[in-house]
């Protein structure tokens, strides 16, 4: 693995490169490259494996803290790398914000991206109560500012359909495992960035399905197997739905490449072979 910086306009880009073959960028928003790290490990195999850390995020600094993040720009960023690299076009797998960041780089950078994987968008637009899902948002936003990160946090587990109450109880049961470590102080930045300057632009993003259609990009829809019946999992399959096309399975949930790199990178290349 080599890492290196690029430097955009109102930030620097931390990135790393593994494996050789054909280009595919992995990632998330606003998770960064080394979350990604074992499964892009597994798929360096046959690729060139691209991450990154989005603007403002974890290595990636940024000139103006107080700038939004939104898709369009994170796309822009993501064709910067592409340029750097030297790559016409790359396959990719968004995740999450992630994913909807590769909407938006198809749309905005036609011809840039062969395939593009989008597991589990955000796209709160797409629901029928998308006013009441911003309004939640909205929320979640305000009890930052008010309460921190760490409220945000219970009431963004809250409005994405997670049981934090049964998370308590298992953290206070004696044959729980020990609970996870304190947050860096990265991480709450990153925690921070997330809710004051990046959650909003995501799930309010309105995917441009003229655009996503009538170019030369294949998209693949994808949802993790133990999502079923969350909020990203309707938002999942409502794009599928925009689009015309089934939704493809993937193991694990929300983070499954986290869990079980291997196994999802094996889904992934046959997403990406399925096509070809």
């Amino acid at each position: 693995m080599s890492s290196h910086t690029l430097r955009v306009p109102g930030a620097e880009l931390h990135y790393e490169v593994r494996g050789t073959g054909p280009f595919l960028v992995v990632m998330g928003s606003p998770m960064g490259a080394a979350a990604f790290g074992p499964l892009a490990d597994a798929l360096a195999a046959d690729h060139t494996v691209v991450t990154h850390d989005p603007r403002g995020i974890s290595r990636s600094s940024i000139d103006d803290p107080d700038q939004d993040s939104t898709p369009e720009l994170r796309a822009d960023d993501v064709a910067r790398l592409l340029d750097a690299l030297g790559a016409e076009t790359a396959d990719v797998f968004g995740t999450s914000g992630g994913a909807v960041t590769g909407l938006a780089l198809v749309a905005h950078h036609p011809g840039r991206v062969g395939t593009l994987i989008a597991h589990e968008p955000p796209l709160l637009q797409l629901l029928p109560n998308a006013v009441e899902l911003q309004q939640g948002v909205g929320g979640v936003v305000r009890t930052f500012h008010q309460a921190g990160v760490g409220a945000a946090w219970g009431a963004f587990m809250a409005l994405s359909g997670f049981d934090v109450g049964d998370g308590i109880e298992e953290a206070n049961s004696a044959d729980s495992p020990p609970p996870q470590q304190e947050p860096s102080e990265q991480d709450l930045k990153d925690s921070s960035r997330f809710f004051g300057h990046e959650i909003t632009g995501t799930t309010n993003y309105v995917p441009d399905v003229p655009a996503l259609t009538k170019g030369p990009t294949r998209i693949v829809v994808a949802v993790g197997i133990e999502s079923a019946g969350g909020l990203v999992d309707s938002t999942t399959r409502a794009l599928a739905e925009l689009l015309h096309q089934s939704v493809v399975e993937v193991p694990g949930d929300h983070a499954g490449f986290i869990g079980a790199p291997v196994e999802c990178s094996e889904a992934l290349r046959a997403a990406l072979q399925s096509g070809s």
